[in-house]
């Protein structure tokens, strides 16, 4: 396949950070910016391909971790790499791992060239470095692979944050070194925590490594959002303009919104399917738990005017009998339901954006919008990483 990649910077918000762009890869075009769907296992949880391209879905998240467990990159490789596996011709970006280096904290232990795992799925001892990541992601065949970093937790001190934002910066330089393929975008992962001098530093270090792209990590990882939106004030400045930006894991419509005013292209982020198999949709007025008894007879689509299957064929009465049965039904609708009204939200913030009316835009919407407050959030957020762990699975969707 012959490489095919560059990124288009097309228009310009006047009164933000916020552009437009189109991201050429050897799989075809994605628009920006951009909401890719996480498809941890090669797949994206209750969908198939056919339904995310009629989706308008341009783009897919999988994880490199938990393919390299099983089926394991040799037996993707001999079936023609990832995206022939899984029956998905779009693009496709795979993680480096690294997330799981900040959730598994039980079951791996850090040193200064890599990471060993203990397998959450038999047990055994695995081995990840810089060189090996890159190895598994060349197997796969991704359009886009990320160089492996280190995440540090919310709330650790400089020191630490120091000392391992040093130790991603020689990962990503190892990373460049080991990357052979001509047919993949390399992006280096930004990281130091909650400290702007050291998001500074790390925006600046990477840039000068001249790679094709450059992801934002450890946000969303329990900081309040006012913080995040600090940490992306400092550090997009710093980056090329002329390059594509992913946040990393950030996919909450309010977070979309504040993400792109700042200048970022690429979000992807498991929430809308990991919250819709707990029965909880998305609307433009904020989260429904369909759960909830007051829909029990509800005659009403879960939004009017959405125009997803769910909306146009089901009530709230229905979809809730669907999930308080735990049919599998009913998981599919909501996981349909939060992509498509997500998708759907960014390419009504790429169309404001071209039309120069995306301040106007992000106003309307989130004066009607009930964010989710952080103390909700964040206590949410470590009852799910509990869970995982008690379950001996891992963070991932």
């Amino acid at each position: 396949m012959v490489a095919s990649f560059g990124f288009d910077l097309e228009s310009k918000c006047r009164h933000s950070w916020a552009r437009v762009g189109e991201l050429h890869t050897p799989h075809g075009k994605v628009p920006t910016p951009v909401f890719a769907p996480v498809g941890t296992q090669a797949t994206v949880k209750t969908t198939s391909p056919q339904e995310l391209e009629e989706l308008g879905v341009s783009l897919v998240v999988a994880n490199t971790y938990h393919l390299n467990l099983r089926p394991g990159p040799e037996v993707i490789a001999r079936l023609g790499g990832l995206h022939s596996f899984m029956g998905w011709q779009r693009p496709i970006l795979t993680d480096s791992g690294g997330f799981q280096v900040f959730s598994m904290e039980h079951l791996r232990k850090i040193d200064g060239d890599g990471v060993t795992f203990r397998s959450h799925v038999d047990g055994s001892e695995h081995r990840l470095t810089p060189e090996r990541s890159i190895a598994v992601q060349e197997q796969l065949g991704a359009d886009i692979i990320v160089a492996l970093d280190v995440c540090p937790p919310y709330r650790s001190d400089y020191e630490h944050n120091r000392v391992v934002l040093q130790r991603t910066h020689l990962w990503a330089e190892r990373c460049l070194k080991a990357h052979t393929r001509t047919d993949q975008m390399l992006f280096g992962v930004v990281q130091g925590g909650t400290y702007p001098d050291l998001r500074g530093e790390s925006a600046r270090y990477l840039t000068s490594l001249d790679l094709p792209g450059y992801a934002i990590g450890g946000l969303s990882v329990g900081e309040p959002k006012e913080t995040m939106h600090h940490m992306l004030d400092v550090t997009i400045p710093l980056l090329p303009e002329d390059k594509p930006r992913h946040l990393l894991g950030v996919g909450s419509p309010e977070d979309l919104f504040e993400g792109v005013a700042r200048g970022i292209d690429i979000f992807d982020c498991a929430l809308p399917t990991r919250i819709a198999r707990n029965g909880t949709f998305f609307t433009s007025e904020g989260r429904l738990n369909i759960r909830n008894s007051r829909y029990k007879d509800d005659p009403a689509p879960v939004e009017e005017g959405c125009s997803c299957y769910a909306c146009q064929q089901f009530s709230r009465a229905y979809l809730r009998h669907l999930v308080m049965a735990k049919e599998i039904l009913g998981l599919r609708l909501a996981t349909l339901h939060n992509l498509h009204f997500i998708l759907n939200l960014m390419r009504e913030i790429r169309t404001a954006i071209l039309e120069d009316r995306f301040p106007t835009l992000k106003e309307q919407f989130l004066s009607s919008y009930k964010v989710v407050d952080d103390e909700v959030r964040m206590r949410d957020r470590k009852i799910w990483l509990n869970k995982l762990r008690a379950s001996k699975e891992v963070a991932g969707d």
